[in-house]
């Protein structure tokens, strides 16, 4: 395994160093990366870094309502049998929202010791990036998350509704992207996610007003490590969360919580560094270098694989809609916005890939996976690459990727790409919880069916 796995020195440091401490959050994010796990009080700590605790293994069975999926074979089927889990080392940290003094910490699910649990998505990048290390270059990435503020009253049909400033007492109703202003009205909570950031070791580093009400995005900064930057995206989406409802809003990262707005996105950034340290994407012109060609070539052949782990809800296909910067099949450009792998401009020794096709209800371990394991692909094969867009690239590009749920999740079913990076016992897992997710959903009855149909037919 790439991580380590905590020692207990961590967790005597820092209680003494925490002594008023009460309780702690133990951590461990599902296939959705919704976040399951244990609260216990700071006295049994310790023992936790010591020992261990045991969660059951069918935790990676659970659809998004926390239902065992037992198609997936690790619930009756095994006995919903325990398995040992441990604190990641270095995610032990204080929670500023809470109330009283708490902490919090991420662990790793084993199938026995020092052997990671097959359906953790977590492991899925951990083993991706054990075979990408063979190629002697460093993945080097950053997270960027969009997210919508939220009232917490519905309306009356129960849809969402954008948040009342608190500066001026306005319903929010205005698309001002890049807005100071709309920084400006919300600057207290935005202001409190980057202190609690900071608390926590997020390396969070900008905010910015995006392209619908009460819709925002916080950029974390580039490191060399995928798997630490996924755990930072994890405890980020918790974070906001929870300082928002400390404000009196909620926020949702849900890819399309309004029909007519745009949707959330999250892009992640990558480059590669060789063994000194110097990015291989910065030399000459982006249609020159061989290591930027092979890695957009990998990403675009596999793009088309792997959109069930990029949308993986009914719900993350609504962004998919012209006009919203929304790539629909799988294009490169230079500083365009309107492609799937974009290429932004910059200093050349910034120089890096944009992978803008993730919702961000996508698990960030999976999408992370998709990304490097496309990269991989393309640096150890002889691929072909598309011609690069200059302008609107729907205008010239039809839809190519699979844009609804059963089609993505048929291609990801069939594909060997998938298999190879991502293991079969791992997508079976995978696809048995969206299966049962997705017919569990078509079995309601929408009001919008009632009222087209009731009357009509």
């Amino acid at each position: 395994m790439a991580h380590q796995v905590a020692a207990p020195q961590e967790a005597v440091e820092f209680l003494a160093t925490n002594p008023d401490l009460v309780a702690l959050d133990l951590l461990i994010p599902d296939q959705h990366g919704v976040l399951r796990g244990k609260r216990i009080p700071a006295d049994d700590l310790l023992k936790v870094y010591e020992s261990g605790i045991y969660l059951p293994g069918s935790v990676f069975a659970l659809d998004i309502n926390g239902n065992t999926i037992e198609s997936t074979n690790i619930g009756f089927a095994t006995g919903d049998c325990d398995q040992p889990c441990r604190p990641i080392a270095g995610s032990l940290v204080r929670v500023p929202w809470q109330s009283k003094p708490m902490a919090q910490c991420l662990l790793s699910m084993e199938q026995e010791p020092g052997i990671a649990y097959f359906a953790n998505p977590r492991h899925v990048l951990d083993r991706i990036l054990d075979r990408f290390q063979q190629l002697k270059l460093t993945p080097v990435v950053a997270v960027e998350l969009e997210f919508f503020l939220t009232d917490p009253e519905r309306l009356p049909d129960g849809q969402l509704q954008a948040p009342i400033s608190p500066i001026n007492g306005q319903r929010e109703t205005d698309t001002q992207v890049y807005s100071m202003n709309n920084l400006d009205d919300y600057g207290d909570l935005l202001e409190d996610i980057m202190v609690a950031a900071k608390a926590q070791g997020i390396p969070a580093s900008t905010a910015i007003a995006e392209y619908a009400p009460g819709q925002f995005e916080i950029n974390l900064n580039h490191i060399d490590n995928p798997l630490l930057a996924c755990d930072q995206a994890i405890m980020l989406k918790r974070l906001i969360r929870a300082v928002a409802r400390r404000h009196g809003l909620e926020a949702t990262f849900m890819a399309k919580p309004f029909a007519d707005q745009a949707g959330n996105g999250m892009h992640i950034h990558m480059s590669l560094l060789d063994a000194t340290g110097d990015n291989v994407f910065s030399d000459g012109q982006v249609q020159d270098n061989q290591y930027l060609r092979q890695a957009l070539s990998g990403l675009q052949h596999s793009l088309p694989d792997i959109m069930g782990l990029l949308c993986p809800k009914v719900n993350s296909f609504r962004r998919y809609q012209p006009d919203f910067f929304v790539p629909m099949a799988p294009t490169w450009g230079i500083d365009n916005r309107t492609v799937a792998l974009r290429i932004p401009n910059g200093d050349p020794k910034a120089r890096r890939i944009e992978h803008r096709v993730a919702g961000a209800d996508a698990n960030p371990y999976l999408a992370m996976a998709a990304l490097i394991a496309g990269t991989h692909y393309g640096l150890t094969n002889d691929l072909s690459l598309g011609a690069q867009i200059k302008g609107n690239a729907p205008e010239q590009v039809k839809p190519s990727l699979p844009l609804d749920w059963r089609s993505a999740q048929q291609q990801l079913a069939r594909s060997r790409f998938a298999k190879d990076y991502l293991g079969a016992d791992f997508l079976h897992v995978y696809q048995a919880v969206q299966e049962a997710e997705f017919n569990e959903f078509n079995s309601h009855v929408s009001s919008l069916e009632i009222d087209w149909y009731q009357r009509t037919l």
